[in-house]
């Protein structure tokens, strides 16, 4: 069920209670076997579980609740009737439930279970019987017989068939062996001559508010009536009339008192401002589970994974999970919420939603023996062995140590230790009993006036607890001083649960503290915005990641793609057209108290921890309703009944009269003076109409009601909707994908800015390898490990490699594996499912099967091959019908087509997801050197290498075999490619080669990045270098981020081409000449990429290098500036280069400092120099243009640039080789490039070991 309200602020109705149920033994039908249950018919009868059946309810229906029979019956005995006998423990059990309907709204059951005498024979013979037909099945020596015997029992399902079901031959051999003498049946024996059977019997009260403590005490008062000697002062059916329909809910704010069978009882609901209403015992849970773990759990139901609670006892998994929904304040749980999941209803195990759902362990059970679909994100919570076993890559809650440390403290001023153990206290000190005499004492003083109100409240609180304590002996079985024990314990769990939430609503108060800030409102009115809901962003979550700090973003990045996230939003935007949601209403008038006293933080990126401050204060309010109730209900009388309806008998809950109880007589006077309201859910929006309302929850696939109907029919319909709402969710996310990606896209053209980061990105396809297990885990029934994706894939890759090696078996020589080729340093065959699998598997790391998975996905998903290797996988429908059941979504063909179909829509995007997720592995890339053909020039290289580097590392040097172009190696995943390092020896004027580019390809996920030239290397030409730094570009299979604007290494920087000299290196640069206002901004925009670059968040980061170095760099668009009027030597027919002028400037200071003529800064013209010569002297030979790019990028890193540029511009030599429209002698050009460049002083840049290799600067 969905459960849109975990604790609402209103009541549903303005009764306390909405139905009252018994449930039992139906003898008129007998006993019919619970076939669901799992149990072995080799367990004695007396264990096992029977059929249950609604026995009675009252009322018969309500118009806004009908009753749901069969989920109730169900959910007060999970696991159908159980049976005992004298000899076994027979205490009474306490549990509750949940029931949604359709509607979103639902109610709380609360269940008191406890044994009661067997009084049919009818029921007493059928058991014995059974107990017969068992003895045979195990004693008799015929195969034949035990055969027929075994056969006969699951079948039967009343009692004249399991009498009947005994043949002669049979009661023969019972009659010559007693029961006794049967070895395996002594224990939970049953014979009616020695034992008295007793079986289950449920009396359930359903609420449409969690008022656990109240119906608890009610349920407890009424039973013992029924167990005690002497009959209640009044019939039962008055206390059940009295409770249906003259008991009001509380008023917010308020409390009220009514009456049981044996005394009073109190009920509060929280005031408008207050947190929701939350009876169940949150410091039972933490001493369940500790609190470490309990952060965990409720991390994982935060970013909405499948939990599963595990326990013998069903309250603990009601008091663990309405625990945790509770925390959630102020979001609300919007997925399958089933605490109690009973026996027949297993089948939902396999839904492919977020889920919460707790199950109850069988005696001696662990978690292997459960048979689960879904284990790839699925958190398993053992209750009773306080283990809580997250799902992979669960990140840690924001400010997770210090959030425990502060829930600790909590716990110990309220006696529990922080993991679980109360703490052990010396015993109290008996108070004085207070007898019967006492209080008549103290009723005298009332009566003559004499005591104040505070002694008339505690004269109350001591009348109450003597009658229901008998008087203050031990009549009823409980004393005085246990009644106070009890009601201070109650208190204290009350206001421990307060003070815990607290906490947790004081963490999320400073998480979304101004989320209003950034939700996106677009929509002009309530109509546009229902009709486009799927495609509007209403929350600008790049924004709002950016100032969190940098240790929340892994869990918010993940938490913002949520449903309950989603819904949250939705409200607020739909805020402005109709009522707040009332959580929503209390959060935000929460907020609005912190906003007036200013206590959220101006820099909440670096947000330090605060704890909360309203601990003592959010209790008193609470405490004094529970001390002090505010309105009494009408007492329980006498009803108009029957003469001889309403007789005791103990031990045995009567008949009920169902004339008195089938509707009230109108006597509550609350009922006209207080009707709250509805909880405003998804489907009671108020303002909204009902189109709007369906609107407002589009595709909502599932029906509530059906998920709790067993029924083949019902059970169709539920799988029905999880294959269309799986569909819908692929559906949407790669919608989300697209449009995120297409608009990072964008901003890269410089059509936008930047709303999304690398760390959204990765959730974004976290999401997805989600959707896909839990795609493949529907309907799955024979799985390897705990992912269905890697099952299947396995499962495809075994038959695929059994028809590859019987096509190949005449080939040996292909048979070699895939590891033997990669140490070997040869490429990989390419592009096959196949092949893709067996890299994935040779990947070190330690993954397991789901991080296997999760690999393949990224791989493929990098690969644009996702949906081509999905459909390849699925056309094998012999082994999709033998993995799967009938209703699974991969057997659903036009569905599965769809859901291809949206994953191919993937491919128009570019992805680098498993190059940067998975940094540690070893992949084997390929390189290739490519000359200058059109020049017909000879390429004679002398022992050439490379050095590739990435964002993760370099290569090292790789030395390119003899008489070849290309290079095959293996290393560390290098990440996104940036830079590349190509060189020769010195090895005389013959060496010399003129390369275009040079080639790297990726031989696991495809790329190939290119690495442009179009330059000398060798000796005698060009600028003389023998190792060039290339700047590359990716190139397949298609541009990612910042690949094609600023990456590529420029044409060669040298002087104007000479006039008439086509031949000239020059003429492989720039042919025209640019203008000076061209020259200018194109520096300024150079400078302006690299003051945006560090303006992104770090994850988002492009390659720096490329800014740099780059055709549309800083370090061409400053050689452009250079350039510009510079006189051009005619008496050599060679190009010149700006670092000749350089070095002539480095001369000229050096020769004026001795001399003593030096007119500038002493300082600045020895860093000049110093930079200068250092960079000649270092030992790599990488030309005039590398010389002139390493001073301008160390000029930028150490901040000295714009200090250098006026010192060559006051050059006497400037003069001499620049004409005067020149820009570097033009005092302003140069005054405003310096306040330019000087903007790159606050951020810290820090070059490649490309870049700075060899120079000791």
């Amino acid at each position: 069920m969905m459960s849109g309200v975990t604790s609402a602020t209103g009541s549903a109705s303005c009764r306390f209670a909405q139905y009252f149920v018994v449930c039992g033994l139906d003898t008129e039908t007998g006993l019919e076997p619970e076939e669901l249950a799992g149990e072995s018919f080799e367990q004695s009868p007396i264990r096992r579980s029977f059929k249950s059946k609604v026995l009675s309810h009252y009322p018969e229906s309500t118009d806004r609740s009908p009753f749901n029979r069969d989920a109730v019956n169900m959910l007060c005995m999970p696991r159908g009737l159980s049976f005992r006998s004298q000899a076994d423990s027979r205490e009474p059990r306490f549990h509750s439930f949940t029931v949604a309907r359709d509607d979103g709204t639902h109610s709380y059951g609360f269940v008191h279970m406890y044994y009661e005498e067997v009084t049919s024979a009818q029921i007493t013979a059928a058991m014995q019987t059974l107990h017969q037909m068992h003895h045979v099945e195990h004693h008799s020596t015929s195969s034949s017989s035990r055969s027929t015997s075994s056969a006969s029992s699951p079948s039967t399902s009343s009692m004249d068939s399991l009498v009947s079901s005994l043949d002669e031959s049979d009661a023969a051999s019972l009659a010559e062996r007693p029961l006794s003498a049967c070895l395996g049946c002594t224990a939970g024996s049953f014979q009616p001559a020695r034992d008295t059977l007793y079986v289950s019997k449920a009396l359930c009260l359903l609420t449409p508010l969690p008022f656990l403590l109240a119906a608890r005490h009610f349920l407890s008062q009424l039973h013992q009536a029924v167990t005690s000697h002497a009959a209640p002062p009044l019939p039962l059916e008055s206390y059940i009339h009295n409770i249906l329909y003259e008991v009001p809910a509380p008023p917010p704010g308020r409390s009220l008192r009514f009456h049981g069978v044996q005394g009073p009882i109190v009920c509060q609901q929280p005031g408008p401002g207050e947190l929701p209403l939350g009876d169940y015992p949150l410091g039972e849970a933490f001493s369940l589970l500790g609190v470490e773990n309990l952060v965990r759990l409720l991390t994982s139901v935060l970013l909405e994974t499948q939990v599963l609670l595990y326990s013998q006892d069903y309250q603990r998994l009601m008091t663990v999970a309405e625990g945790i929904t509770t925390l959630l304040f102020p979001f609300q749980w919007q997925h399958v919420y089933l605490p109690i999941l009973p026996t027949p209803l297993h089948h939902l195990l396999d839904a492919p939603v977020p889920f919460l759902m707790g199950i109850q362990r069988r005696d001696g059970a662990q978690r292997t023996t459960l048979d689960l679909s879904h284990e790839a994100n699925l958190c398993f919570v053992d209750i009773d062995n306080h283990r809580v076993d997250p799902p992979e890559d669960l990140p840690l809650f924001p400010d997770q140590l210090e959030l425990i440390q502060e829930l600790n403290e909590v716990l110990l001023r309220f006696g529990l230790q922080p993991y679980g153990t109360a703490t052990t206290k010396p015993a109290p000190a008996a108070p004085p009993c207070f007898s019967s005499l006492v209080l008549e004492d103290l009723m005298e003083d009332r009566r003559n006036g004499n005591l104040g109100g505070e002694e008339l409240a505690v004269l109350d609180r001591l009348q109450a607890l003597a009658r229901r304590c008998g008087g203050g002996g031990m009549a009823g079985g409980k004393t005085l001083e246990r009644a106070f024990e009890e009601e201070e314990e109650e208190l204290k769990a009350a206001k421990m649960n307060v003070q815990l939430r607290e906490v947790f609503a004081g963490r999320f108060t400073s998480m979304f503290g101004r989320y209003e800030e950034f939700v996106i409102h677009t929509a002009p009115d309530l109509e546009s915005w229902l009709g486009n809901r799927e495609g509007t962003s209403n929350f600008d979550k790049g924004s709002f990641l950016s100032a969190q700090p940098a240790t929340h973003l892994h869990f918010l990045s993940r938490f913002l793609e949520t449903a309950m996230f989603s819904s949250f939003v939705d409200s607020k935007v739909l805020s402005r057209w109709a009522d707040r949601e009332p959580l929503q209403r209390v959060f935000d008038g929460r907020l609005e108290r912190e906003r007036l006293y200013n206590t959220f933080e101006d820099d909440p990126g670096n947000r330090h921890y605060r704890k909360c401050t309203v601990l003592l204060e959010s209790v008193q309010a609470m405490e004094r309703r529970l001390l002090k109730a505010d309105h009494t209900a009408i007492h329980p009388h006498l009803l108009d009944m029957r003469i001889g309806q309403g007789r005791h008998q103990q031990g045995c809950f009567p008949r009920l009269q169902a004339d008195v109880l089938a509707q009230g007589h109108h006597t509550n006077k609350w009922s006209s003076r207080y009707t709250p309201k509805r909880p405003l859910t998804t489907e009671t929006t108020s303002g909204l109409d009902n189109d709007q309302r369906e609107k407002y929850s589009p595709g909502r696939s599932l029906c509530q009601s059906k998920l709790l109907d067993p029924s083949p029919s019902a059970v169709t319909q539920t799988q029905r909707g999880f294959v269309e709402g799986l569909l819908r969710e692929c559906r949407v996310k790669t919608r989300r994908m697209l449009m995120e990606r297409m608009g990072k896209e964008s901003v890269e053209l410089g059509h936008g800015e930047a709303n999304i980061t690398g760390l959204q990105e990765n959730t974004l396809i976290h999401s997805l390898c989600d959707l896909l297990e839990r795609t493949w885990g529907h309907g799955l029934q024979l799985k390897q490990g705990r992912s269905a994706l890697w099952s299947h894939l396995l499962h495809y890759q075994a038959k695929e490699e059994k028809m590859e090696s019987s096509s190949n078996a005449e080939s040996p020589v292909s048979n070699g594996s895939d590891s033997r080729r990669l140490e070997e340093g040869l490429p990989l065959p390419k592009g096959s499912f196949v092949q893709d699998m067996r890299f994935v598997q040779t990947m070190s790391g330690g993954l397991s099967e789901v991080g296997r998975a999760r690999a393949w996905i990224h791989l493929a998903l990098e690969k644009k091959l996702l949906s081509q290797h999905l459909k390849l996988m699925l056309a094998n429908h012999d082994l999709i019908r033998q993995l799967y059941k009938p209703c699974a979504f991969l057997l659903c063909e036009e569905e599965r087509e769809q859901f291809l179909f949206h994953l191919l829509s993937l491919n128009t995007v570019d992805y680098l997801c498993f190059t940067r997720t998975f940094t540690s592995i070893s992949i084997p890339y390929r390189v290739v050197i490519t000359p200058m053909k059109k020049l017909s020039i000879a390429m004679t290289m002398s022992n050439p290498w490379v050095c590739v580097s990435g964002e993760l590392g370099d290569s090292g040097v790789r030395q390119i075999p003899k008489n070849t172009q290309e290079i095959f190696f293996q290393c560390q995943n290098l990440g996104r490619l940036s830079t590349l390092q190509l060189g020769q020896e010195n090895s005389g004027l013959l060496a010399k080669c003129l390369v275009d580019c040079v080639i790297v390809h990726n031989e696991i996920t495809g790329h190939t990045y290119r690495f442009p030239c179009g330059r000398w290397l060798g000796k005698g030409v060009g600028d003389g270098s023998l190792e060039r730094v290339l700047i590359g570009q990716l190139v397949s299979p298609g541009g990612e981020e910042d690949s094609g604007r600023w990456t590529g290494t420029p044409p060669e920087q040298c002087s104007p081409p000479q006039s008439g000299f086509t031949g000239s290196l020059g003429s492989l640069g720039r042919s025209n000449k640019l203008s000076s206002v061209q020259v200018q901004e194109d520096t300024r925009e150079a400078v302006n990429n690299l003051v945006k670059h560090f303006h992104k968040a770090e994850q988002e980061r492009g390659n720096l290098t490329a800014l740099l170095c780059g055709e549309e760099g800083l370090v061409r668009s400053l050689e452009q500036f250079l350039l510009h009027g510079f006189k051009s030597s005619r008496l050599f027919q060679r190009s010149v280069f700006i670092w000749d002028f350089v070095e002539k400037v480095v001369v000229s200071m050096e020769t004026a400092d001795q001399m003593g003529d030096l007119r500038e800064s002493t300082e600045l013209c020895d860093s000049l120099c110093h930079y200068a010569n250092a960079i000649n002297a270092s030992p790599r030979n990488i030309g005039k243009e590398g010389k002139f790019q390493l001073l301008v990028c160390l000029g930028v890193r150490d901040r000295l640039l714009p200090k250098w540029l006026p010192l060559l511009a006051e050059c006497h030599l400037t003069a001499v080789q620049y004409e005067k429209s020149a820009l570097v002698r033009d005092r302003a050009a140069v005054h405003t490039l310096s306040r330019v460049l000087h903007t790159l002083h606050e951020f810290p840049i820090a070059l490649e070991t490309a870049l700075v290799k060899g120079v000791d600067l």
